[in-house]
């Protein structure tokens, strides 16, 4: 097939967007490590949650890059829809590996509270600085990207925010130890450090296991979808067996609509088609249509569901 025009301007954000996520990826990576043996040195529990927090951000900015570049990948026989599957099965494992890590900070923060800890002030308030700086580096990278509509940049924007709201806890904690030596600070911000995380990991791990479910997209109403069809479209008299399902950004429909025999069938076809990418962004539709009462079991089970049962009158 040759490549439609569109195709060929897509490919400059996109590049574009890669540049800025693996330079993002590079600066919290590399400060991620900073942090790790700055926390063991100075004995910073929240610096080491912090760096919990920056894993997950480089791990989420490691998946938008490997969503860039499935993407781009063709479709095969075998994967017809490509690979950006993929990319939701990776967010799925980052939320699993997220709320361990926080299990982990927050088990130790507790030991931390019967046993206190000797804590550097003074090393964790530097490293937590450059900390925040970095993250800021990363969220003006990414938020010069954020022109896509692209969930994981999206899922990384938000990762790196949260970010410097840890960085930002890590040194009121240090500001704390230095003023008053009271290292207790540490584990209590280690712990809200630890709440910020596990939120992120809670949505991402909803979104993941709704779109590996086949769930529809969360914004979209199936029965008001039908309901509005019927409207919209006077020969559409009935509309059943809609199954809605997302693979990467794409939501993918199939739907039976039983219609009024029409003059020009191929007509209709398009004008139902224009009608849900026009009104649901769905550019991928596999419609089914009928002149008789649909009759199989699947049928009426997804008419019950959705609301409309008819009553087949003998």
């Amino acid at each position: 097939m040759a490549h439609s025009p569109s195709s060929n301007t897509d490919s400059t954000p996109i590049d574009n967007n890669a540049r800025r996520l693996l330079l993002a990826f590079c600066v919290t990576a590399g400060f991620m490590l900073l942090e790790v043996v700055g926390g063991l040195i100075s004995g910073s529990l929240a610096l080491l949650a912090d760096a919990g927090h920056m894993l997950t951000d480089a791990a989420a900015l490691l998946f938008a890059l490997l969503a860039v570049r499935f993407a781009r990948r063709p479709p095969t026989l075998r994967h017809t829809f490509g690979w950006l599957r993929l990319t939701t099965l990776a967010a799925f494992v980052n939320a699993i590996a997220l709320v361990l890590i926080t299990g982990l900070i927050v088990w130790e923060a507790v030991e931390r509270f019967r046993v206190p800890r000797p804590v550097a002030g003074g090393l964790m308030m530097t490293i937590a600085v450059c900390g925040l700086l970095a993250n800021l580096l990363a969220f003006w990278l990414l938020h010069r990207g954020s022109d896509e509509k692209n969930l994981n940049v999206r899922a990384a924007m938000l990762h790196v925010f949260g970010d410097l709201l840890g960085s930002a806890g890590a040194i009121i904690a240090a500001l704390i130890i230095i003023w008053t030596g009271w290292t207790v600070a540490d584990p209590i911000l280690s712990i809200l450090v630890s709440l910020l995380v596990l939120r992120s990991a809670w949505r991402l791990l909803k979104e993941s296991v709704n779109e590996l479910l086949e769930g529809a997209p969360a914004s979209l109403d199936v029965a008001a979808l039908a309901r509005h069809l019927n409207r919209a479209i006077p020969e559409v008299r009935n509309v059943h067996h809609v199954h809605v399902w997302m693979v990467g950004e794409k939501p993918l429909m199939t739907l039976h609509v039983q219609v009024i025999p029409p003059h020009d069938h191929d007509a209709l076809l398009e004008r139902i088609q224009h009608f849900l990418n026009h009104h649901y962004q769905i550019a991928h539709a596999t419609i089914q249509m009928e002149y008789q009462r649909c009759s199989g079991p699947d049928c009426r089970l997804n008419q019950a569901s959705s609301g409309h049962v008819h009553h087949h009158h003998h």
